[in-house]
C-alpha cells in the first residue's frame, strides 16, 4: 500500500491529512512516512536473508537522527563518507563494528576518529590513502580493516553525474592495480585486508550492471585468496534506483535473486549500501503556491520551497513528480514550477503539464526523501526547513525549522570592524 495517497480528495501521509499537518507546521517542510521507511528497509534486508549479509544504510541519502535510529533498531550498519557522518551514526547508537567508511578524500583526523571508534573497515581508493591509514593506525596502536574500492569498468547506465564505475572516474582502482595494492597491504604492519568493495553509481534501474560488477569482483576475490589474502567481505555498494517518473527499477527481491547465486559461490559476507531505495519514496516536500503568472504565453507557478531545499532538479535536471495536496477536477496547464531563489536554475519542473494550481494552494513534490535535506543549504539566507515524521495518525518534528538567528550563530565580527 502506498502511504502517500488520496482519501476524500485529500493527500494523506499514512493516517495524517497533509493539509491539516501543513496548517500546524507551516510550509515548506519535508514529510516522511514511518511505515514506508520501515517496510522499505525490511523488504531490502529480507531479500538477502539466504546468505550472510550486512545492510549498511548510506547516510548521504538522508542522515536525520530519527531515521538512522529507525534503521539501526532493525539491525542496520552504516555506510559513511565523512567524520561528520560517523559522528551522526555513533550519536544514533550504531554498532561501530557495522560501519564502513567510503569516500575518495578522507582526512587524517577523520581516519583517526574512525580508528578510535573501531569501525569495521575503510573502503580505500588510492595507494597514498593506504599509507596514510597505516601511519594513523600505527600512531594509535590499532589495526585497520581494509577493503580496496575496485573500479570494475561497468557502465551503470544512469546520469553521468552519478555514475562512478568507469575507468575515467575519480573513484577507486582498476582491478590490476588493486591486485598490486593488496600485495602491498601484506607488507604494511597496521593494515588487514578484510574485503573488496565497489560502487558503480546511483539511481540504477537495471540489474545487469550489478551482476557484471559482482562477477568481476568474485574473480578478484578468487585471485586474492590464491595469493593468501583472507577476504571475508564483498561490498557491492548501493545504487539501486527508484521510480521518480516512468522508471521501472527492479524490486529488491528481484535484485537479490539475481545476485544470490553469484554471491554464494564467492563465499563472502555481502555488504550492501542502500540509500535512495530505502528513503527516496518515503518522503515528500510540501510547499505552498505563492504566486502564479503568465509571461509571453508561458505559465509560472512560484512556490515557497526553493532549490536550496531540493537541488536535484537544478543540479541534475532530475524529474520530481508534483501534485496538488487537494485533488479535484482541474484544468491542466503547461508551466514552470519555480522557487524564490535568485537563480534561473531555481526550478522543480520546466514545461511540465500539471493541474492548474492557484495562490495559497499546497503542492507535494514527491520522492523527496533522499537528497532533500541532506543536500539543503541556506543560500539566499533562507533558513533550512523542518523535517516531520508521521507514524499512523501522529506526527513528530524530527528536525526543527531554523530561525533567522541560526543563520549567523557561528559568525563573528572582528573587533576592528566594530569601531
Amino acid at each position: 500500500m502506498n502511504d502517500f495517497c488520496y482519501r476524500d480528495l485529500m493527500l494523506h501521509c499514512e493516517e495524517m491529512p497533509v493539509l491539516e499537518l501543513a496548517r500546524k507546521v507551516k510550509t515548506p517542510f519535508y514529510l516522511y512516512s514511518h511505515n514506508t521507511l520501515l517496510n522499505h528497509y525490511r523488504a531490502f534486508d529480507g531479500a538477502f536473508s539466504g546468505i550472510p549479509h550486512l545492510v549498511c544504510y548510506a547516510l548521504k541519502a538522508n542522515s536525520n537522527q530519527a531515521l538512522l535510529k529507525l534503521f539501526i533498531n532493525c539491525g542496520a550498519g552504516l555506510d559513511i563518507v565523512s567524520g561528520g557522518e560517523l559522528y551522526r551514526g555513533l550519536a544514533a547508537g550504531v554498532d561501530p563494528g557495522k560501519v564502513v567508511y567510503s569516500g575518495v578524500g578522507k582526512r587524517t583526523d577523520e581516519i583517526e576518529y574512525a580508528l578510535r571508534a573501531g569501525i569495521l573497515m575503510f573502503n580505500v581508493e588510492s595507494s597514498q590513502e593506504l599509507e596514510v591509514i597505516n601511519d594513523c593506525a600505527g600512531r594509535l596502536g590499532k589495526r585497520a580493516g581494509i577493503a580496496l574500492r575496485v573500479n570494475p569498468d561497468v557502465n551503470a547506465e544512469t546520469h553521468p553525474y552519478i555514475t562512478t564505475g568507469l575507468k575515467e572516474h575519480k573513484f577507486g582502482l582498476d582491478i590490476e592495480e588493486a591486485l598490486k595494492e593488496y600485495r602491498r597491504i601484506r607488507e604494511l604492519s597496521f593494515l588487514e585486508a578484510l574485503g573488496v568493495s565497489c560502487h558503480i553509481g546511483s539511481q540504477i534501474t537495471k540489474i545487469s550492471p550489478f551482476v557484471d560488477a559482482l562477477e568481476r569482483l568474485g574473480n578478484l576475490v578468487a585471485r586474492l585468496r590464491e595469493e593468501g589474502s583472507d577476504i571475508r567481505y564483498l561490498d557491492l555498494g548501493g545504487g539501486l534506483g527508484i521510480t521518480y517518473n516512468e522508471e521501472t527499477p527492479p524490486h529488491p527481491r528481484e535484485y537479490a535473486q539475481a545476485l544470490l547465486t553469484v554471491a554464494r559461490d564467492i563465499g563472502c559476507t555481502l555488504i550492501l549500501e542502500p540509500g535512495r531505495v530505502i528513503v527516496g519514496n518515503g518522503g515528500i516536500l510540501v510547499t505552498e503556491v505563492l504566486y502564479t503568472k503568465t509571461k509571453e504565453n508561458k505559465n509560472f507557478v512560484i512556490v515557497d520551497a526553493g532549490m536550496n531545499d531540493l537541488i536535484r532538479p537544478s543540479l541534475y535536471g532530475a524529474y520530481q513528480r508534483i501534485q496538488p495536496v487537494v485533488e479535484m477536477d482541474r484544468e491542466e496547464i503547461v508551466a514552470d514550477i519555480v522557487g524564490p531563489v535568485c537563480e534561473s536554475g531555481d526550478f522543480f519542473a520546466r514545461g511540465r503539464r500539471i493541474p492548474r494550481l492557484e495562490r495559497g494552494e499546497l503542492a507535494a513534490i514527491m520522492g523527496a526523501g533522499a537528497y532533500g535535506f541532506a543536500m539543503a543549504s541556506t543560500y539566499n539566507s533562507r533558513p533550512r526547513i523542518p523535517e516531520v515524521l508521521v507514524k499512523g495518525g501522529e506526527y513528530f518534528i524530527i528536525g526543527k525549522r531554523e530561525e533567522y538567528a541560526d543563520l549567523i550563530r557561528n559568525e563573528s565580527i572582528p573587533e576592528f570592524l566594530r569601531t
